[in-house]
């Protein structure tokens, strides 16, 4: 039998008139519509810890950038301790902007010096590439933006203690994070008169160009070097931010390294 009075429910903060009732088992399915259309999905895609909680992860910007949640967001790759690269990535959250302004200084000195000649070994100037190090496991969320799928890094969930930022060639950025992760790497300082900066090869021009963009204004520190097990050796400079305390001894290596040619 209808009768023809409507009943009010309350569903998700909004009241509902519901005009016609049958023995209470139309109630229910018209209730249950309503809730679907009415309150927000419950299945969301839980944040995801990937990488090492021992190694070092590293986020390399691409100079794009995309409006995530209504904030700007650098957009590159993941390189994860083991290796294995992540395309898609956001970073979102702390030092967004950070990674974006420096991105864009590198860019511009690269645009300046790249194609000019290191005066001291006579080797031409390299595209140099900024990447932020995360030590210990990436929280990554997975997001469909515009019709593309991207692992958006949740920033905000990692301690700032924990991130760091460092430039070198860009041919060399996933030995350099390899180079993190192998047992027995040693990072370094040159000294000023290092005879390192007169190799003439691109261990010695990235050497000299760090030190040239810093003195350009990217700031922080320079003439840093890891010397892998088997010798190999990686120039590179340091970011002042994030310049995280958990990688000081990447960022503010305390030995010397002074070959003798």
């Amino acid at each position: 039998m209808l009768k023809d009075k409507p009943l009010w429910v309350f569903l998700g903060g909004v009241m509902v008139a519901l005009k016609y009732v049958i023995a209470g088992v139309v109630v229910v399915v018209v209730v249950v519509a309503a809730a679907l259309v009415l309150l927000p999905t419950l299945h969301r895609v839980p944040v995801q810890y990937v990488g090492s909680p021992s190694g070092y992860e590293a986020f390399v910007p691409n100079g794009q950038t995309i409006n995530y949640n209504g904030h700007t967001d650098p957009t590159g790759t993941l390189i994860l301790s083991n290796g294995t690269t992540i395309q898609n990535v956001v970073w979102n959250g702390q030092y967004a902007s950070t990674i974006i302004n420096n991105h864009n200084q590198i860019v511009q000195l690269n645009s300046q010096f790249v194609g000019q000649t290191d005066p001291v070994n006579n080797q031409p100037y390299v595209p140099l590439q900024d990447l932020y190090v995360i030590k210990g496991q990436v929280p990554v969320e997975q997001a469909t933006i515009n019709g593309q799928t991207y692992y958006v890094i949740q920033a905000n969930k990692i301690n700032p203690a924990d991130i760091a930022g460092f430039y070198t060639y860009d041919k060399w950025v996933s030995n350099f994070v390899a180079a993190m992760n192998t047992p027995g790497t040693i990072p370094a300082v040159l000294p000023g008169n290092s005879p390192v900066f007169q190799w003439t090869n691109t261990t010695g021009t990235v050497a000299y160009q760090t030190g040239l963009y810093e003195g350009h204004g990217v700031g922080g520190g320079s003439r840093e070097v890891v010397i892998e097990p088997n010798g190999t050796i990686i120039s590179y400079g340091v970011i002042p931010s994030p310049s995280g305390s958990a990688l000081s001894n990447f960022t503010a290596p305390y030995k010397v390294y002074n070959p003798s040619s």
